[in-house]
C-alpha cells in the first residue's frame, strides 16, 4: 500500500485561488457615487409606485368592480381614506362588490336585483308565455338602464349604474322587502326599497339617503335615466309594432303618446305616470309626485318588418329628482305586467288609459259597453263563440239603422223613373232639373241623404269594434277553429324561404278571406241597388262609378290589410257582414213592399209638405244660380 504524503503545490494553489476570490468581490464593491446613485433611483421607482396607487385609489368610485376579487383592499374602509377615495367609494370595499344578484319571487313576478346599479336586472311573469312558448320576459339581458346621475360636492359626477350597492331581504308581514344601499360610510347611504305584494305587478318603490347633504351636490340637477329596448313577444312584428308606444298622464289627467313609428323626443311637464307599453305588456312607472318636467324619446328598431327582430322599440326618459337640503326621499310604484284593463284598474292613477281605446266617443263605447259586454259574454262561452254572439248582438241592435237605410234605397228606386223625366224634360237647364229634382224628393219624402245618415250611426260602433280587438287581451292566444291565437293572424299557409309580399306579409290568413268574400256580395248586393237607384247629377261626381269601383276596392283593401291584423277582428267581419246579408233579405223580401212604399209616396205627393230651413237656403241658392245664369246668357245676346 502506497504512504500518503502532504502535497505542498495543492496548498499553494487553494491559497491563490481564494485570494483571487477575495480580491474580485472587494474591486466590485459600489463606490459611494454608485451608491448615491442607486438610492436616487430607489427614490424615484418608490415616487412612481405611491403615484400608480394614489391613481387607482381614485379611479375606485367609477372602476368599482376593479376591486370586486381584491382583498388586500381592506384598508380602504379606514376612515381617514374617504376624502381621498371620494364619495361611495366605501361600496366597493362591501362583500356586495360582485356581480352578484338577489333573486326574489311571488306569485306572478319573478324578478333579479343586481348588487351592480340595484336596480332590476331581470323581470320574468311567471304566468304567461311568447307566440313561441318561451318564458315572458320585460326586463333581461341588459336591455334596460336604470341610472341616476349625482353631481358631488367635490365636482365628480357619479353613476349608480357603474356602482355597487349592498341588497338585504326582509319581510313586512306577507310583504317582501328588497333594500339596496349604495354606502358612503356606514350610516351614509343611498337607498332603492322595493316592496312586493302577493299576487301583485305593482311593486313599491322609493329612492331615500342618509347623511349625503354633504356629499352630494342638490343646487345642480340630479336626474333619473330610465331607457329600455322592448322585447318581441308577438308573432307578427308588424301587428306588434304598431300597438308598442310610449304613453303618459301629464298635465292632470291628460293623455298623450309618442309617435308610433320613426323616432320622436318631447319634453313634458307635470308627468304623472309614464308606461312603456309593448301591445300585451308594459312597463310602468308612477310618481306620487309629478315630476315637474322630464324628457322621453321613442325610436323604432324595426327596420324591416319582413326580417325577425329582437327588439321592436327602444324608450328612454329623463327625469328629475327632488333631493331636498341634499337628501332624497321620492316615492314610485313600478308596474310590469299585462296590459290589460281589468288588471290595471285594480290600480290607482287610471292606468288603464295607457290603453288604446279610441278617443272620445270611440273610447267610451269601448269602455262601458264592448269590454263589458264580451268579458260577460266570454266568462261562459269559448272565446271564438263569444265574438260571433257579440257580433249577433251588435247588428241586431243595428239592425234599424240598415232598415232606414235599405227604405231610402227603395224609395230612390220608386221614384227614378219620374226623376229620370225630370232630367230628360230639363236636359237643357240642369239648374231647373236640380230644382224639380230636390221639389220631387221633398214632396215625396225621400233624400238620398236619408241613406247616408243612418250610415254615419255606425261608423262610432265600427271605428270602436277595430280598436277593441287589437286591445282585447282576453284573445291573447285563445284558440278557435284554425286559428291557434285570436290576438293574432290565422295563416293556413307560410311563404317559403323568407319569401314575402309587401304590404301583404309572408303568409296567407284565412279569415280576411272569408271577410273580404262577405263583403263583396254584401257591397254587390247594396251598392247595386243604391246605383240603381241615384242619378247622376250635373256637376256632381259620378257616383255610380264610384261606388263601383269600391265594390272591388273594399274587400282588397280588407284581404291586404288584414292578413297581419289579429284574427278574432276578422272573424268579427266575416261573421257581421254575413249576418248583413241575412238582414237585408230578409227586409227586402219579408218587410218592405215597394208597391206599398210606391202608393205612400203618391199620397205624400197630395199633401202640402214645408221645407225645412237648410232644404229652403238650399231652394233659395239654386234660384238665385239660375237667376245669374240667366242674367249673363242675356247679356252674352
Amino acid at each position: 500500500m502506497e504512504e500518503k504524503k502532504f502535497d505542498l503545490k495543492s496548498i499553494i494553489g487553494f491559497v491563490l485561488i481564494f485570494g483571487i476570490l477575495l480580491f474580485m468581490m472587494w474591486k466590485n464593491q459600489p463606490t459611494p457615487e454608485e451608491i448615491a446613485e442607486k438610492e436616487k433611483q430607489e427614490q424615484v421607482e418608490a415616487e412612481k409606485k405611491a403615484a400608480v396607487e394614489k391613481t387607482t385609489e381614485d379611479a375606485v368610485v367609477t372602476t368599482a368592480a376593479d376591486y370586486s376579487n381584491n382583498s388586500a383592499n381592506d384598508s380602504l374602509q379606514l376612515v381617514g381614506l374617504k376624502s381621498k377615495l371620494g364619495a361611495f367609494a366605501y361600496s366597493s370595499t362591501l362583500p356586495s362588490a360582485t356581480d352578484a344578484h338577489t333573486t326574489v319571487q311571488t306569485d306572478v313576478l319573478d324578478l333579479k336585483f343586481s348588487n351592480k346599479g340595484g336596480f332590476l336586472s331581470e323581470v320574468r311573469l311567471s304566468s304567461f308565455v311568447d307566440y313561441d312558448s318561451v318564458p315572458i320576459h320585460l326586463i333581461k339581458d341588459g336591455n334596460q338602464d336604470f341610472n341616476i346621475t349625482f353631481p358631488t360636492a367635490d365636482n365628480r359626477i357619479l353613476n349608480t349604474k357603474d356602482l355597487y350597492f349592498q341588497p338585504s331581504v326582509s319581510m313586512n308581514g306577507e310583504n317582501t322587502i328588497v333594500s339596496m344601499k349604495l354606502k358612503s360610510s356606514e350610516n351614509k347611504y343611498l337607498e332603492y326599497r322595493y316592496e312586493l305584494k302577493p299576487g301583485e305587478y305593482m311593486v313599491d318603490f322609493s329612492i331615500v339617503s342618509k347623511g349625503l347633504n354633504n356629499v352630494v351636490n342638490s343646487s345642480q340637477e340630479i336626474n333619473l335615466d330610465w331607457r329600455l329596448k322592448t322585447y318581441r313577444h308577438d308573432e307578427s312584428i308588424t301587428y306588434e309594432n304598431r300597438y308598442t308606444r310610449l304613453t303618459y298622464m301629464h298635465e292632470g289627467d291628460k293623455i298623450s303618446k309618442l309617435a308610433q313609428a320613426g323616432e320622436d323626443e318631447e319634453i313634458i311637464e307635470d308627468a304623472r305616470w309614464l308606461s312603456y307599453r309593448q301591445h300585451f305588456f308594459s312597463s310602468i312607472l308612477v310618481a306620487d309626485q309629478p315630476f315637474t318636467k322630464a324628457t322621453i324619446s321613442s325610436n323604432d328598431l324595426v327596420a324591416d318588418e319582413a326580417i325577425d327582430t329582437v327588439f321592436t322599440k327602444q324608450f328612454a326618459s329623463k327625469l328629475p329628482l327632488a333631493f331636498n337640503g341634499g337628501e332624497a326621499d321620492n316615492n314610485f310604484k313600478l308596474y310590469f305586467g299585462p296590459t290589460d284593463s281589468k288588471i290595471l284598474k285594480q290600480y290607482e292613477h287610471s292606468l288603464e288609459e295607457s290603453i288604446p281605446f279610441g278617443w272620445g266617443i270611440f273610447g267610451w263605447i269601448n269602455k262601458h259597453l264592448f269590454i263589458p259586454l264580451f268579458g260577460f259574454l266570454s266568462g261562459f262561452l269559448p272565446y271564438g263563440i263569444a265574438i260571433i254572439v257579440m257580433t249577433v248582438l251588435i247588428k241586431l241592435m243595428m239592425s234599424f239603422v240598415q232598415y232606414k237605410q235599405f227604405l231610402s234605397q227603395a224609395k230612390m228606386r220608386v221614384l227614378k223613373p219620374e226623376l229620370d223625366a225630370i232630367k230628360e224634360k230639363h236636359k237643357d237647364n240642369k239648374m231647373k232639373a236640380q230644382q224639380e229634382t230636390m221639389a220631387l224628393q221633398n214632396k215625396a219624402g225621400a233624400s238620398p241623404l236619408a241613406g247616408c245618415l243612418p250610415g254615419l250611426i255606425q261608423l262610432p260602433v265600427f271605428y270602436a269594434l277595430f280598436m277593441f280587438f287589437p286591445t282585447a287581451f282576453a284573445l291573447r292566444q285563445k284558440s278557435f277553429l284554425w286559428a291557434d291565437d285570436l290576438s293574432s293572424f290565422d295563416s293556413i299557409y307560410d311563404f317559403p324561404n323568407g319569401f314575402s309580399i309587401p304590404m301583404y306579409g309572408d303568409h296567407v290568413s284565412l279569415f280576411p278571406i272569408l271577410a273580404a268574400i262577405a263583403i263583396f256580395f254584401y257591397m254587390k248586393m247594396t251598392t247595386g241597388q243604391q246605383m240603381a237607384s241615384q242619378p247622376t247629377q250635373e256637376g256632381m261626381p259620378d257616383m255610380g262609378k264610384m261606388m263601383k269601383y269600391m265594390i272591388y276596392f273594399s274587400p282588397i283593401l280588407m284581404l291586404v290589410f288584414f292578413n297581419q291584423y289579429a284574427s278574432g277582428l276578422s272573424l268579427y267581419y266575416f261573421i257581421s257582414n254575413l249576418i248583413s246579408i241575412g238582414i237585408m233579405l230578409v227586409i227586402k223580401n219579408y218587410i218592405l213592399d215597394e208597391d206599398k212604399i210606391h202608393a205612400q209616396m203618391q199620397e205624400n205627393k197630395k199633401k202640402p209638405k214645408k221645407q225645412n230651413k237648410f232644404q229652403k237656403k238650399m231652394a233659395d241658392m239654386m234660384v238665385q244660380a239660375e237667376e245669374q245664369k240667366q242674367a249673363q246668357q242675356r247679356g252674352k245676346k
